[in-house]
């Protein structure tokens, strides 16, 4: 679906859940945007406020395009932006800072994912906030939380950094060797965001009983924690930690078809029964290796491989992923970025949106709201904004301020 698009139109008329919602959101890299762009979906006015001249650090990733003012903006900005409003202020400058101080109590949500502490320092965090306008929500996103006595909460966090720390790359460390460091898609951050936008959630709807805002306080390592397999848990229930790693009880492989691999995920007695059936093999079901589900696992190169790979060597992954699947076998194709480009429940569900490219290449293709609602519209979703693309026009309407004021401001540096 492109951007300016609009599927279901037929589901227009109630318009969005947050429809009315304000959000100001001092942001950058991808957890905080990532969160704010999925409330832009939903409905709500994102402004987006960026420091003049560089803009969002996510500007600077790898790869990059030329934007419509001709500046190279990069990978992480583009993904997670579509929809919202761009300012750009000079937070150092007080004159800067008076200004966000005087937009807050226009704005239902105020939220920041800086450095923590860094609001404070400039006088506009929580509590500020909370003083400014008693009903906002305030959404802090950090590595170890905007509040409380974390060990960490000095420490600077990336998306591995929390997902390590959270328990999720040991399970799958072999011997002495170090374990291995998987950037999941960005879990850290896309996760981390997601409990940010239920927290706002909550929040609304309490200020909806009480008339009072709150700070909802997301630390990275927290939303780590609670997406892992949970090692404290099964550790705490006498299972050895390594269970947490995919491959190490049952049989969680990847298998090799026509056209590359197949993912199988058998963890029960009869998902065995009907995939040794399926493969031809049903003398499995009384063979001593496959007494236990850990004898499974170990089974599974020296047995169930060859004989899985065997029953595939004439069929395309997704060919295969389907006949398991008829016969009840948890199964699905491992799929590149080509695969998803083209694969028909992405289309059908406006998983990948197609945004035009500035500098005139190749459509971008930017991910969807994968919240889906029965009553409300797919599109039309705003472009990603240029640095500072909105500042007058945000400006004057929530301010009133006039052209000399704007004038004065950018010559002056506080406003970009």
């Amino acid at each position: 679906m492109r951007v300016d698009e609009i599927r279901h139109p037929e589901r227009a008329g109630a318009g969005k859940p947050l429809d009315g919602v304000r959000v100001l959101a001092v942001e950058q890299m991808q957890a905080l945007p990532y969160a704010t762009q999925l409330l832009a979906h939903l409905g709500a006015d994102v402004v987006k406020v960026e420091p003049p001249g560089r803009g969002d650090s996510g500007r600077l990733a790898q790869p990059a395009l030329t934007d419509r003012d001709g500046r190279r903006v990069g990978a992480t900005y583009l993904r997670n932006n579509l929809g919202k409003r761009s300012i750009a202020i000079d937070m150092k400058r007080a004159e800067g800072r008076a200004l966000f101080e005087r937009l807050v109590p226009h704005f239902d949500v105020v939220a920041d994912n800086m450095r923590p502490g860094a609001m404070d320092a400039l006088g506009l965090g929580p509590d500020a906030v909370a003083k400014l306008a008693p009903r906002a929500i305030y959404l802090a996103i950090s590595g170890f939380g905007a509040r409380g006595e974390s060990p960490y909460r000095d420490w600077p966090a990336y998306a591995p950094v929390a997902e390590a720390m959270g328990g999720l790359y040991e399970p799958n460390r072999r011997g002495d060797a170090p374990p291995p460091v998987v950037v999941a898609g960005a879990l850290g951050d896309i996760a981390t965001a997601l409990f940010g936008v239920i927290g706002v959630q909550a929040a609304l709807r309490h200020r909806e009983r009480t008339g009072l805002g709150q700070l909802v306080d997301v630390a990275m390592l927290d939303a780590m924690i609670a997406v892992s397999d949970m090692p404290p848990f099964l550790w705490s229930m006498g299972a050895p930690e390594r269970w947490a790693a995919a491959g190490s009880i049952g049989i969680c492989a990847a298998f090799r078809a026509t056209d590359g691999f197949f993912v199988v995920a058998v963890f029960r007695e009869h998902q065995l029964e009907r995939l040794a059936r399926a493969v031809g093999h049903p003398e499995w079901l009384e063979d001593a290796r496959f007494a236990t589900r850990e004898g499974w696992a170990a089974s599974t190169e020296p047995v169930v491989r060859p004989a899985l790979e065997a029953w595939a060597r004439d069929k395309t992954k997704l060919e295969a992923a389907r006949e398991l699947c008829a016969l009840g076998v948890v199964a699905g194709p491992s799929n590149a970025a080509a695969d998803l480009a083209d694969d028909p429940h992405v289309r059908e569900r406006d998983m990948l949106l197609e945004v035009p490219r500035p500098d005139g290449g190749r459509d971008l293709l930017v991910v969807g709201n994968p919240v889906k609602l029965s009553r409300v519209a797919e599109g039309p979703v705003g472009s990603f904004p240029g640095l500072g693309e909105h500042t007058d026009a945000v400006l004057r309407e929530t301010l009133a301020l006039g052209d000399g004021e704007l004038a004065r401001l950018r010559a002056e540096g506080v406003i970009g």
